[in-house]
């Protein structure tokens, strides 16, 4: 993954104070003395009691609440270790959930967002650095936000507790993205990010491999049949959707595609011919992965950012690469065939002849007076799942939006969706600006990867509701804030150097 190797100033490590300020509050003020020994002998005394009365299950549970406490302080004084597990825990947390271990593994996702943030301020009371929330993308952010906790004082939602369960995913997931911007301080770091990305992605696609070639396993079977809307939703022309270790066949086509946009772009940067070679293998895993998913809006979204490669980096071998793919395209869309996968792939080039297609126009059309009459919605979670358990009598809770941005319209009306139209614009006219002010190569190279994945995002988002489900929530947030950290780094590179 290194194109170019750079020697960046390390930023004042966060975890230093964080970590002593820690060890003050529960080593030195709480343990280290009479009582906190008193207290240490009566825990092991009674730890070695229970193990013996009631078995070694017991045992092992406090073995295993000691070791989420140990994590949950790593999180806190460790904030990059933090990030991994983010990272990690918005990939898998639909598969630990399925293989039936009793927890609220949503809540615990949120809760090391939390966590990140509160060691956040923490470093900032060490080693401050505020600018962080200044500029257009953090400004926008900050109004997205601040919007969306408004809506709990909506006089036309029919549900607050809607708002509060919605709230999680729509906008407290945007405020990790000052953490990654003030933790992901060195170059170093970055590139474990990304490379955790593709390791990740690569488990995710080979999963779907099995689940195509091998089938489904024992927990996957009994989710598939546990309700008829689930098979009528995934098994389509006698053939399984795959899904992967996500969610659904949506969050698994969506990563597979923005992991074949990540390895597109780094592989037109500086690399060493093995490395493009390994990215290009990746990439084609991604690709026939995401065509196993059966999501039809997840096949015009890699078109559309190859589309946004070629404008930014235009040349005469990207110009041959661009009329390649494209009339490979056309072949695969204009070609007989009875395979189920490629018939399914054609189908999303052809809109018109798609029976959900013209349901989803029609009720879009059908949504318009509303969304016309309240500039500020229905209320956060008035639509989906939320609406129909907290107001199943309502109007919206009827309503299918199929759609990030006729969602965004619905709940938070044309007011929302205009904050939200900005903030996308923000995003892409701010990268595109990093992109070309950049000066040092592999910087340039994440930029590009990350206006990609922006990019595509921001189109899946139309005909799905691509923002709001793990993973993709987390690793937008991600995205954007690498959109700023290459900037960063470069501005930091370039100072150094002229000092």
């Amino acid at each position: 993954m290194e194109i170019h190797q750079i020697s960046t100033p390390s930023s004042p490590d966060s975890a230093g104070p964080v970590r002593r300020y820690l060890r003050r509050i529960f080593w030195d003020e709480k343990l280290q003395n009479i009582p906190g020994m008193l207290f240490l002998l009566l825990f092991s005394v009674g730890f070695g009691w229970a193990n013996a009365v009631f078995g070694l299950k017991v045992g092992v549970l406090i073995i295993a609440a000691l070791v989420g406490v140990l994590v949950l302080y790593g999180i806190v004084a460790y904030p990059k270790f933090g990030i991994i597990i983010l990272l990690m825990l918005a990939i898998f947390v639909f598969s630990i959930i399925r293989l039936g271990i009793n927890f609220p593994w949503g809540t615990a996702v949120d809760g090391v967002e939390i966590l990140l943030m509160l060691g956040f301020f923490i470093s900032q009371k060490k080693n401050p650095n505020w600018k962080i929330l200044k500029g257009p993308v953090s400004t926008i952010i900050i109004i997205w936000v601040f919007y969306n906790f408004l809506q709990v004082g909506n006089p036309t939602a029919e549900s607050r507790l809607a708002w509060v369960y919605t709230i999680r995913s729509v906008a407290i997931v945007m405020l990790t993205y000052f953490v990654f911007v003030y933790q992901i301080n060195t170059i170093q770091f970055l590139r474990l990010i990304l490379k955790l990305w593709l390791g990740l992605s690569v488990i995710g696609a080979l999963y779907g491999f099995k689940q195509e070639f091998i089938g489904f396993s024992d927990a996957e079977n009994e989710y598939l049949y546990s309700d008829p809307l689930i098979s009528d939703l995934l098994f389509i022309n006698g053939h399984w959707r795959k899904f992967s270790i996500f969610s659904d066949p949506v969050a698994f086509s969506y990563h597979m595609v923005v992991s074949t946009l990540l390895c597109v772009g780094l592989i037109s940067g500086n690399l060493k011919m093995w490395k493009k070679v390994v990215l290009g293998v990746m990439a084609v895993i991604f690709v026939m992965a995401m065509l196993y998913s059966g999501t039809r809006g997840a096949y015009v979204l890699l078109p559309g950012g190859l589309i946004m490669f070629c404008i930014l980096k235009f040349s005469k071998k990207i110009l041959v690469f661009a009329v390649f793919a494209f009339s490979l395209t056309v072949v695969l869309v204009l070609m007989p065939t009875s395979d189920p996968t490629l018939f399914r792939f054609q189908s999303a080039f052809k809109p018109s002849d798609d029976a959900s297609f013209n349901t989803r126009a029609i009720n879009q059309k059908r949504i318009q007076p509303f969304i016309q009459s309240h500039p500020f919605g229905g209320g956060l979670g008035a639509t989906g799942v939320w609406g129909v358990r907290f107001a199943p009598n309502s109007y919206l809770a009827k309503f299918p939006p199929d759609s990030g941005y006729v969602r965004v319209a619905v709940e938070l009306g044309w007011v929302g969706l205009f904050i939200f139209c900005c903030l996308m614009f923000t995003v892409l006219k701010v990268g595109i600006d990093n992109y070309f002010q950049i000066r040092n190569p592999e910087l340039k190279t994440y930029c590009l990867c990350m206006l990609l994945i922006v990019f595509a995002y921001n189109l899946g988002n139309y005909p799905q509701e691509a923002l709001v489900q793990f993973p993709a929530n987390i690793y937008f947030s991600l995205t954007i804030a690498i959109i700023s950290v290459t900037r960063i780094l470069d501005q930091r590179e370039r100072k150094r150097l002229t000092s």
